[in-house]
Parts: C-alpha cells; structure tokens; sequence
C-alpha cells in the first residue's frame, strides 16, 4: 500500500510477529469454561456473549457465537488490549484479560500453569465468574517461513497479549528464543521502539484492532488479509494469501529489487562519465551519441526486467 516497502524492507533485519491470527490460523474453538462462581454454564456463556458484541477480536468473535440468547446491555465498551466492560441488568461485567476483570472486584487470579490456550475471563463487582479457554492451530508453514526468515539473516521475536505459557509452547515449536507475551498494546509499541532505538530495521505483522498502534510504528509493517480493516489501513503491506511463506520471498524480492537499483545506477554513472566527456570534445558524432543513449537506456530496462 505504501511505495517505500521495497526498499525498506530490504534493509530489515528484525520480524515481530503477534500470535493470534498471524502464526496461528485465528480460528479459535472454545475448548473449555471452567466455572468460578455458583451461575450455571448457559447462563456466564450469555453474559460473555452479550459483551463480546461489541468487539471485533477474533476471541470476541468465537464467544460471541456460543449463545443465540442475549441480555439487554448498556454501556458497552471495548478497551483495546484489556477487554469489554458493559452493564446487564444494573450490574456491571467484565470480560476479558485476567488483571482487568479482577481489578473490578479485586479477586485473586487462579494459577493458570495448567492451562494451555487463550484464557479469557468473565467477572463482576462480586468477583469471577468464568474462565473461557480458546485453542488455536498453528499456520501450516509458519515453521518453513520463520526459519526461511533467520536464514535471510533477520532475528525473530513473538509479542503477544496471550498468556506467556501458550506463547512459549508456540515459540518453542517455532524455534523462537525471544517471545513475550501478557502485553497490552503499549508493551508492543514500547518493545518495537526500544529496537528502533538500538538502530534496528523492524517488520511487524499482524492482524487485529490492537495491533494498530504498533503496526503504525514498524519501519515496515504487514497485516494479514483476515484481519480487522484498521490493520489494514495502518499496514504498508497486507497478505492476501494469508500465506507466511511469503515474508520470506518478499525480503528476497526487495533485495533483489535493491541489487537491480544498483546495478542500474552503476551503469548510468559510469556511461555517463565515458560518453559524455568524448561527446563533448566531438570524439563521437551526434548520431553515435544518440544510439549511445539509447543503447543505455535498453540496458537498464532489460537489467531492470530480470525482477520478473
């Protein structure tokens, strides 16, 4: 979307990658709701459906197909990177990321150590309620892309709000040494700035609402074609495929395309240094001159072609 991914990406040597919906596929399935207060089941997967409408988060989205039924609710409010806050009934809920939905009552968070997934929580003033468990597969290449990248020379980093256990099973499987998770949006955006800092060529890709900020800040940035409209619209690159394997192929690309640039350049200057100072001592006749220029001008463009 934007002229300058070319060259920019050419010089990159840092990937950030977000997890859901970017390594893995973002077709998450509810895999399990653990109980933490004395509702029935049908009941916390109606209040979490109702306040899931008013987000377009690929959790949201799942939770909000769980029940046809839903309450009456005011005040909703999604609150990127935390969660939803809406009224139901003159009681206000929650839900969401685990510090935000206990900060409304002050309960202590459960261990989570045992849990595998995207853990969401539902509460209220009177405590927790739920915890919604969400599982996700990985992109079929992300392995083959991420390992095509550190062989191109870029490093590799996960930054995710998901809970740090899922994101180190993936880093692992993803032979990934530098990934974070539990981070809201301004963690991400802090992350990629402290590596600009350092003088760093950063790419981030990524998919959703809360990657807008950090996406905005990237010297080159990627969004997955499922994601939400404003990645887009922040991304100099959406993937259409929604294939990784082609990050690797288009840093390929950009270089080759830098290569061609140079060549191209090289051959101008250095024609130019020749030809012009005999045609203007008239070593070389008008005529000659002319099919000189023009002879270096075919050069560039068929040099220029080999990119196809």
């Amino acid at each position: 979307t934007r002229g300058h991914v070319l060259e920019t990406l050419a010089a990159a040597d840092v990937f950030v990658f977000d997890k859901t919906g970017t390594l893995t596929k973002g077709a998450l399935v509810l895999s399990g709701t653990k109980q933490l207060a004395d509702k029935s089941e049908d009941e916390l997967t109606q209040l979490a459906a109702t306040l899931a409408t008013a987000s377009e988060h690929p959790v949201s989205k799942v939770l909000a197909l769980q029940s046809s039924e839903r309450y009456s609710a005011q005040q909703l409010n999604a609150i990127p990177g935390e969660g939803i806050e809406g009224q139901i009934e003159g009681h206000t809920y929650r839900l969401g990321r685990s510090t935000f939905v206990a900060q409304l009552s002050g309960a202590t968070i459960p261990d989570e150590s045992d849990l595998r997934g995207t853990v969401v929580y539902l509460g209220s003033a009177e405590g927790l309620l739920a915890q919604f468990i969400l599982s996700d597969q990985l992109r079929s290449d992300a392995v083959e892309a991420v390992a095509q990248l550190a062989e191109l020379g870029c490093q590799i980093q996960i930054l995710s709000g998901d809970q740090q256990a899922a994101v180190d099973e993936m880093a692992t499987q993803l032979n990934v040494s530098q990934a974070k998770g539990d981070l809201r949006p301004a963690d991400k955006l802090a992350a990629v700035q402290a590596l600009q800092a350092k003088g760093h060529r950063v790419v981030m890709v990524g998919d959703g609402v809360n990657d807008a900020p950090v996406l905005a800040a990237a010297d080159v940035s990627i969004a997955m074609g499922q994601g939400a409209q404003l990645a887009h619209a922040t991304a100099d690159m959406v993937a259409l495929s929604e294939k990784l394997h082609m990050l690797p192929q288009a840093v390929e690309k950009s270089r080759e395309t830098r290569l061609i640039i140079r060549q191209n350049l090289f051959w101008a200057l250095g024609y130019n240094v020749a030809a012009v100072p005999l045609a203007a001592m008239g070593l070389v006749p008008p005529w000659g001159a002319a099919i000189g220029m023009s002879l270096s001008s075919l050069v560039v463009v068929v040099n220029a072609l080999r990119l196809r």
